[in-house]
């Protein structure tokens, strides 16, 4: 068993979750660290906070271009992208990294009136830690969301992940992974178990934190 003791963030550390294929960063969100028990990550991200994402997945955030979006996915399998600064907007997000998992777990909430508006997981590489920076891993295209009430869920982007698939970024053991993965995250919703057992968190950003903010000193 790995010992991961020395690699836990404390409550209020910057730790920046980051998008990494061929080697190069794809997507970095710095964020705000809850708790952490090695098991479990847990981290807020709000309106103001500034991270980094491809141009080309900024315009189709932008506009709702799903040429856009395919196009950079494309980008991203033969990779091919430049990065631009990306301003968080409208929502509120707790999320959960599970270690060893290809999930993570998310609470999208309104800002400013902390509404409950969605479940989200979303499948990924499980993440590896980078001490004093944050963690890394791969967004796989594929998500799963549900009610704040947990009473009905649904697949999202199955397209894409249709699409990442042809370009050979998952191949057949990853997608084998997958496919248990969602029978797993599948599971913990409906039996109410794992970041659902407690139902939806009640929380918000504390007017006195600071934004989380990428380091002036990496290149991206």
């Amino acid at each position: 068993m790995t010992d991961v003791s020395n690699d836990l963030f404390a409550a209020g550390d910057t730790a920046i979750r980051r998008d990494v294929h061929m080697g190069r960063v794809w997507t970095a969100m710095p964020q705000r660290v809850l708790d952490d028990t090695g098991a479990v990550l847990t981290l807020a991200y709000w309106p103001g906070i500034v991270g980094l994402a491809p141009i080309t997945w900024i315009a189709a955030h932008r506009t709702g271009d799903n040429a856009m979006r395919a196009r950079g996915l494309t980008d991203l399998a033969g990779g091919r992208w430049q990065l631009a600064p990306y301003y968080w907007e409208h929502t509120e997000l707790l999320s959960y990294f599970l270690t060893g998992e290809h999930f993570s777990v998310h609470c999208f909430q309104s800002a400013g009136t902390h509404q409950p508006l969605r479940w989200y997981v979303n499948f990924e590489l499980p993440f590896v830690r980078r001490r004093g920076l944050g963690i890394d891993t791969l967004d796989l295209c594929l998500d799963l969301l549900a009610t704040p009430d947990l009473g009905s869920w649904w697949w999202k982007d199955e397209q894409e992940y249709a699409q990442v698939r042809r370009l050979g970024m998952v191949d057949d053991a990853l997608d084998r992974q997958v496919a248990t993965a969602r029978s797993r995250a599948l599971a913990l919703l409906e039996d109410r178990a794992g970041p659902f057992a407690r139902g939806w968190p009640r929380w918000s950003p504390d007017p006195d934190w600071p934004l989380p903010e990428l380091p002036a000193d990496t290149r991206w």
